[in-house]
């Protein structure tokens, strides 16, 4: 190629600036233009290559995952962002490269002219094909009929959960593809050297990606056997949301309910609004943690801390109503046995031994009431401590049994 060396001076100074001479780029796009015309005579994007020869296409698929955005409990799928890669080899498309031509670019349009692999989403709910401001589609064709086809898609994928540990599980999230109407007799497909990349941002809110595993899983469908392949992200969820927005607010709420055992047990309206508020926003912080979760049969992780923690306030109620009704019998049993002694007795020594009797009871009621308070400022955050112990290493350490 020929270049012609102008020199300009700006300011004082020299710039050297080299320029193609036009023809020369006549020439290389004349060149380009001649091969694809060259390629597509009798190139029929219809057949797959190596059709007649009964060989199958080897297509090597590669994913490259630019963000996980979403991953819903309540759906059971997990939407993705990534650039799907595949290369094959097309012996119809090979071409002598001119002007030390590495390989051609082909348009959009002329893609459409090209076989490619028809792969497809096992697991697709909703997939979309980028397309601004143009198809973010690219077909690089290589001397020796190499092909690199490329596209951007944003999709949702099913993943079915066990949710038994929720909010302390792990998850694992895949990506089956197969191909639809071509057998392995037709169409091989296997993974990349390189199968998965990952951008260098990536990062998911509520999970860790610990790991991302690749294999193989063809199918036999009315004994024709298809290409698959998959690929599994094994997630693991962090625990700083929960511990933040249910766990601290609940341990709060139910130490919150022990603060009636303090309290006199004739303060029955404070007492009283204490217990009912504590179980009303316990219910309520139940009903918000599962409300994103959907209606499984099992009992899950979150539903046990919720009913404990449920049951506490609730048990701190009742333990104040006991108490209250204890102390309101034994009242009435001591004003019919004075109601019996001012029968039996002339009226001013009725009334001193009246006196001194209610006081007496009066005195051994508080007492029994205090007892039970007493006993439950022990016993309630004692067997709440249990709890916490046994909850957290049992859902730590357990690994429920899984079904491949």
């Amino acid at each position: 190629m020929e270049f012609v060396l102008t020199i300009v001076g700006l300011g004082g100074l020299t710039n050297l600036l080299i320029r193609p001479v036009q023809s020369d780029i006549n020439k290389f796009s004349n060149a380009r233009e001649k091969i694809l015309q060259e390629i597509f005579i009798d190139y029929d994007g219809k057949i797959p290559p190596n059709y007649d020869n009964d060989i199958p296409v080897n297509s090597s698929v590669q994913l490259y995952i630019i963000s996980v955005d979403t991953i819903n409990e309540a759906t059971m799928d997990f939407s993705m962002s990534f650039f799907l890669r595949q290369r094959w080899i097309d012996n119809r498309m090979n071409y002598t490269p001119a002007f030390n031509m590495t390989r051609l670019e082909l348009d959009n349009r002329r893609m459409a002219d090209v076989w490619v692999p028809d792969l497809y989403f096992v697991n697709e709910k909703k997939a979309d094909v980028h397309d601004v401001t143009v198809p973010n589609k690219l077909m690089h064709v290589y001397p020796n009929g190499l092909i690199v086809y490329s596209m951007r898609v944003t999709a949702v994928f099913s993943c079915t959960m066990d949710l038994q540990k929720y909010p302390l599980d792990d998850q694992k999230c895949a990506i089956v593809m197969e191909s639809y109407g071509y057998s392995t007799e037709t169409l091989y497909m296997r993974w990349h050297e390189t199968p998965v990349e990952t951008s260098d941002n990536l990062q998911l809110p509520q999970f860790e990606m610990q790991n991302i595993m690749q294999s193989r899983c063809d199918v036999t469908y009315a004994g024709v056997t298809y290409a698959c392949l998959k690929m599994e992200l094994h997630l693991h969820r962090t625990l700083g949301y929960y511990i933040i927005q249910v766990y601290v607010p609940s341990c709060l709420i139910v130490i919150l309910s022990w603060v009636s055992f303090w309290l006199n047990v004739e303060s029955t309206p404070a007492r009283i609004s204490l217990g009912l508020l504590t179980v009303l926003t316990m219910t309520t912080q139940s009903s918000g943690a599962k409300a994103s979760l959907p209606r499984v049969s099992y009992v899950k992780a979150i539903d046990i801390w919720m009913s404990t923690c449920l049951i506490f306030v609730f048990a701190a109620l009742i333990e104040f109503a006991y108490v209250n009704v204890l102390a309101r019998v034994e009242q009435r049993r001591g004003k019919s046995v004075t109601s019996n002694m001012n029968e039996a007795k002339e009226f001013e020594e009725e009334e001193k031994e009246k006196k001194r009797c209610w006081c007496f009871r009066n005195l051994e009621d508080r007492e029994r009431a205090r007892l039970v308070d007493k006993i439950s400022r022990v016993v309630f955050p004692t067997v709440f401590i249990l709890f916490n112990i046994i909850y957290w290493i049992l859902y730590v350490f357990w690994e429920p049994a899984t079904v491949d």
